[in-house]
């Protein structure tokens, strides 16, 4: 077998082709959280290189499964897969490739709230186990002085297909919330015990959109492209934090120094130390085998990702997610340089 310089994987968005486009030169398929700015990446590059890269927007679950299968040239999660995905996986070994850091947003609907409200982590476990089921409930108010807070039934919504979002956001409830972790725990998919479902971001953010005494959880840029209203959370200092760029990188930087040691990249930053981080963050990663079969794919992938780790870093606070620390994306292009290719 010899082996090429590789070029290595990303996970981008669907983005629609033009009518009169050839056939696309990579695909990949997975997690709705970073949609929008690897959107603007897969646009920006192929106006600049013209390599067409067609990314479906199926969720982390989808993501991981069609890359499993070699459907796709590249996966994308929020959740790091798990050692037994990792082995299921046709193609050999998988490499987790950290891309931008972003927030999962409690989002609701009350407008007539008259301010942000405050949730912790044991109140927030226990509206989503369906145990508080009102907004007027005294654990709601006694964290929302001033809040008007209507006698009205919550209705919980949350994600119906396999999702990064609901890792990131279950992991949070496991680490902040006792009731949750002795019950659902986390999972890209978890037993849900109330609740409406919706699929994808932009399923759970219209839901929450149209009802009125609704509560969900997305990701920060589809919570903001919706104008809805979303909670400032209490964090592992007890301070109550929005989910500002600074908060997210502040979230991200109590993984740094593992970050130096541990190319594995599979971390989880929620419920961080840190007096102003936000809890609910997170890496979101693209998923590549460490040997593709195709050479001249291989390139372009690798290509791509140099790009999103050079330059498309600097879109990242302008669509509120995070940017790598740099430190990071050194280590990540020696990583992208030292990739092979099978033939």
């Amino acid at each position: 077998m010899r082996f090429r310089t590789l070029a290595a994987l990303v996970a981008f968005p669907a983005v629609a082709l033009t009518a009169g486009a050839q056939a696309v030169d990579l695909t990949g398929a997975g997690a709705t959280f970073p949609y929008p700015i690897y959107s603007k990446w897969f646009s920006e590059y192929a106006a600049k290189t013209g390599v067409r890269i067609n990314y479906q927007s199926i969720g982390s679950g989808g993501g991981i499964r069609q890359l499993s299968e070699q459907t796709v040239d590249f996966g994308a999660s929020d959740a790091p897969m798990s050692d037994a995905e990792l082995g299921k996986a046709k193609g050999g070994k998988v490499l987790h490739f950290p891309m931008v850091l972003g927030a999962v947003v409690v989002t609701y609907n009350l407008p007539d709230a008259g301010k942000t409200l405050k949730l912790s982590g044991p109140v927030l476990g226990d509206i989503f186990l369906g145990k508080i089921t009102k907004w007027n409930d005294p654990r709601i108010a006694a964290l929302n002085a001033g809040a008007k807070l209507p006698a009205k039934d919550i209705l919980v919504v949350h994600r119906s297909d396999g999702s990064g979002t609901s890792f990131i956001f279950t992991d949070y409830l496991t680490a902040a919330s006792p009731a949750w972790a002795a019950g659902p725990g986390k999972g890209k998919e978890v037993q849900w015990p109330v609740g409406l479902g919706g699929k994808g971001n932009e399923g759970v953010a219209g839901q929450v959109r149209q009802i009125v005494g609704s509560i969900g959880y997305v990701e920060l840029a589809y919570a903001r492209q919706n104008k809805l209203s979303y909670a400032e959370i209490q964090n592992g200092a007890g301070n109550f934090t929005a989910p500002t760029i600074e908060a997210i990188t502040e979230a991200a930087a109590s993984a740094a120094k593992k970050l130096e040691k541990d190319t594995d990249y599979r971390v989880s930053i929620v419920n961080a130390p840190g007096k102003k981080s936000y809890p609910i963050s997170s890496f979101t990663w693209l998923l590549v085998y460490e040997q593709m079969p195709n050479a001249t794919k291989a390139k372009k992938l690798a290509d791509f990702l140099k790009y999103a780790f050079k330059d498309g870093q600097q879109s990242a606070a302008a669509l509120d997610y995070a940017p790598l620390p740099t430190n990071l994306i050194k280590q990540l292009e020696k990583r992208v340089a030292g990739l092979t290719t099978g033939r």
